[in-house]
């Protein structure tokens, strides 16, 4: 399975410090962000890995190369403006092919069993879910059949981590951007959406304080 990061954000709620540098290599214990998902990645056994990127592409490629000192290999799809989500997923279907591919927001953090994550056959997607936080009251309702409901309670959050089908958007207009949120309600509105529970560490790398958070998290490793 290939897997895809997301970071072709602005990183605005990261201002100042993602003025001259893009949010996914900013420091965390020791080296960007990006890279503890790089070496994350390779230890769950991916090694072909496509980022998507915008703001400061240049910066981002020439920083992480071809990914060989991480132990992958990257390929880069990249977009004059930003897409949003399922935008960016669908520019990226010509390096991603046609099965299944794990997806991983650039600006989260978790200790989620990467190679654990697989898609049933029917399945569109099966997200990672964790419980809501003091900023994220919940995305969506996971249910105890691990399939995931745009209605319901408890509501849980979208973790940032999960398997995409390539037809979730593969009917989109390549480079018109598009939200990834409508495409999994209707998915799931169809039964097609699995998804977990996580109960383990996870960090929602979004503004300076929480990156801070994480940075003195992993400090105490």
């Amino acid at each position: 399975m290939k897997a895809m990061i997301l970071a072709a954000g602005l990183g605005t709620r990261m201002r100042p410090l993602t003025d001259h540098c893009p949010k996914p290599l900013l420091p965390v214990a020791g080296k960007p962000l990006i890279v503890h998902h790089l070496e994350r990645l390779a230890a769950a056994g991916f090694t072909e890995v496509v980022i998507n990127a915008s703001y400061r592409a240049e910066q981002l490629i020439q920083a992480l190369g071809d990914g060989s000192r991480y132990g992958v290999e990257l390929a880069f799809s990249v977009e004059a403006e930003p897409l949003e989500t399922a935008g960016g997923l669908r520019h990226a279907l010509a390096l991603l092919g046609d099965a299944p591919f794990l997806l991983l927001n650039g600006d989260v953090w978790s200790d989620f069993p990467l190679e654990a994550l697989s898609l049933q056959e029917s399945d569109l997607a099966n997200l990672v879910m964790v419980d809501a936080t003091d900023f994220n009251d919940g995305d969506f309702h996971l249910d105890a059949a691990g399939r995931v409901h745009s209605g319901g309670e408890p509501k849980f959050v979208y973790a940032g981590v999960g398997v995409i089908h390539p037809a979730l958007v593969a009917s989109l207009v390549d480079g018109e951007p598009a939200k990834l949120a409508p495409l999994l309600i209707e998915a799931m509105r169809a039964g097609r959406v699995g998804g977990c529970h996580h109960r383990g560490d996870w960090v929602d790398v979004g503004t300076p304080a929480r990156l801070a958070e994480l940075e003195a998290r992993l400090a105490q490793a």
